[in-house]
């Protein structure tokens, strides 16, 4: 004779509850098993693994057009949200589950007496499962669609429901994210097809996250839309009231600065501008070496940014920065050479520094590189060839950005302060020859409006006061971040005249110097002269310009102005 079983706990899956309303806490903590789920996905990812575990547990799955299309490919019973409304889907499915049979079923408390009468007085069904991820509107505006497009993957009824399911999360588990989906399953099987409450408190936290990412990026490309179209620079619609910004973890160095800070590097949804972030979030971006570190990333789109606006001249480029700053940064017809003659500016600076190149890495490059010791090599893209040679030193972090930045695009640059953040629009101000404006009594050559092109386009890029010496498309000494403008004259002198001895490296005589800001006094521009420079461009605007062209005059300098100005701090 067969022992009778044992009577099931209250909390024992089998237990049936006798009122409704016993179902607000089941097994672990939580609800009893999931009896009646709603699907509607745009990423079908993972989706017949996770709805053929739920079937398997006696789940009835609930869903809208194109996923429940896909669940009866996989030979999945389904119910048509339509049936359960009473409403068939209209206006191109932007309406389909904003009705109370669906909200309903989601937002009732299932401990609350009233709440389930008035289910049950309507004829609606409790909801105990909500898999939903959103109309894929970041990935959209990332792959540049128009207006009309973007506006059509703005979800409405998604956001609505997880909302709600997360708003409930007392009574209903909520998917939003299908790297979610093995460990939800792997929890049903622990909990005899439950939902512990911390797992839907969990789950309800990352839901609202999505949600507010996802807001997030529409207010912000609405406000690019409107930046773009103001033909004035509206300064409302350049800095508005209200800042939305959506950014997902893609990196944790395992410290900031310095090894007492914490850090991580953060994007937009569906991917960051050419260059660091590209490879980061690229197959194939990240070649090799250690992992980044916070001054890594720093200093390595420092210099992608600069050698991606030197593009421009047409010729292979190649700049190296060290702490943010460009130490070297030069044009030639060969990579080769191009690193070779940037390199020579600054040897000392160079080592340990970063390389940034507009052409694909190739063979002689590399090993030119390979010379001495770097910290990290991007380029657009790495030969084989190059990656192999590379493969010998494994702790050089090799990057490929898959292109280079637009150095004219828009943009925002955000900068932490204290209690705050301080937004502008990006430096993409670009000088063309014919812009120069000519102050003095002799007129630079040709080859010196060349040199002050490149060498005012390298300025922009180096923390003021910077001051420029080039010649022939190679610097021949940088001062940076100096509190006196005279200050950084003399360091890059000082920086040109101890390269005099190397044959690769641009001579400060002859040279052109460029300011990123105006010469205050006439003495930065004749200490400029004195060190050897025959020409200068800066952006005028000083109440002694007038003093320092007669300076200019005096000496013999050609010099132009730029009227803009491009300090950086």
């Amino acid at each position: 004779m067969t022992a009778p079983s044992a009577p099931a706990k209250p909390d024992d899956p089998r237990a049936a509850p006798a009122d409704p309303v016993a179902r607000g806490r089941g097994p672990a903590g939580g609800l009893p098993p999931i009896r009646r789920a709603l699907l509607s996905v745009s990423d079908k990812s993972g989706l017949e693994e996770l709805a053929r575990g739920l079937a398997g547990r006696g789940v009835e799955l609930l869903s809208t057009g194109g996923t429940a299309a896909a669940l009866r490919g996989m030979d999945l019973a389904v119910r048509d949200v339509a049936e359960v409304t009473g409403a068939p889907e209209m206006l191109d499915g932007r309406v389909k589950t904003l009705h109370p049979a669906i909200h309903g079923g989601l937002l009732a408390r299932r401990d609350l007496p009233a709440h389930v009468a008035a289910l049950e007085e309507a004829g609606f069904e409790p909801i105990d499962l909500l898999v939903v991820n959103l109309y894929p509107f970041e990935a959209t505006i990332a792959a540049g669609a128009g207006f009309d497009e973007a506006i059509e993957q703005i979800d409405i009824g998604g956001p609505a429901l997880i909302r709600g399911a997360s708003k409930n999360h007392g009574s209903v588990a909520v998917l939003t994210d299908p790297a979610d989906y093995p460990a939800f399953l792997a929890a049903l099987e622990r909990h005899g097809g439950a939902t512990p409450e911390d797992l839907r408190r969990r789950l309800a936290a990352k839901a609202f996250a999505r949600t507010a990412a996802y807001d997030a990026a529409i207010a912000g490309w609405f406000a690019e839309q409107l930046e773009a179209e103001s033909a004035d620079g509206d300064a409302a619609q350049a800095a508005p009231a209200r800042l939305t910004l959506s950014l997902d973890r893609a990196l944790a160095p395992s410290y900031g600065e310095n090894p007492h800070q914490q850090a991580g590097f953060y994007l937009p949804a569906g991917g960051g501008r050419p260059g660091v972030a590209s490879a980061i979030t690229r197959e194939g971006g990240v070649l090799q070496g250690k992992p980044l570190s916070y001054n890594n990333i720093a200093d390595a789109d420092a210099a992608f940014e600069l050698v991606s606006e030197l593009d421009r001249f047409g010729r292979p480029a190649v700049v190296i920065v060290k702490h943010a700053n460009p130490c070297g940064a030069a044009l030639d017809d060969s990579l080769e050479r191009a690193y070779r003659r940037a390199h020579a500016c600054d040897t000392v600076s160079a080592f340990g520094g970063i390389v940034a190149l507009n052409r694909p890495l190739d063979t002689n490059t590399a090993e030119a590189i390979l010379e001495i010791f770097t910290e990290v090599v991007i380029a657009p893209e790495v030969t084989d060839e190059a990656r192999a040679l590379f493969a010998a030193k494994k702790n050089i972090r090799l990057l490929a950005a898959g292109g280079l930045a637009d150095p004219a695009a828009p943009g925002k640059r955000l900068v932490s302060v204290g209690g705050g953040v301080l937004a502008q629009s990006r430096d993409a101000k670009l000088l063309n020859l014919d812009e120069l404006a000519v102050q003095t009594e002799r007129a630079p050559t040709k080859s010196e409006r060349e040199d002050m092109l490149f060498a005012w386009t390298v300025a922009k890029h180096v923390k003021s006061n910077a001051i420029v010496f080039a010649k022939d498309g190679a610097t021949a000494g940088i001062g940076a971040g100096q509190m006196s403008r005279l200050d950084s004259t003399h360091i890059a002198a000082r920086k040109a005249a101890a390269a005099l001895d190397n044959p690769l490296a641009a001579k400060i005589d002859g040279s052109v110097v460029a300011s990123d800001a105006f010469f205050p006094f006439p003495d930065g521009l004749l200490a400029a002269a004195e060190a050897g420079a025959a020409a200068a461009i800066q952006p005028g605007g000083s109440i002694r310009d007038d003093e320092v062209i007669a300076a200019a005059d005096e000496v013999g300098m050609a010099m132009a102005f730029t009227g803009v100005r491009h300090f950086r701090h």
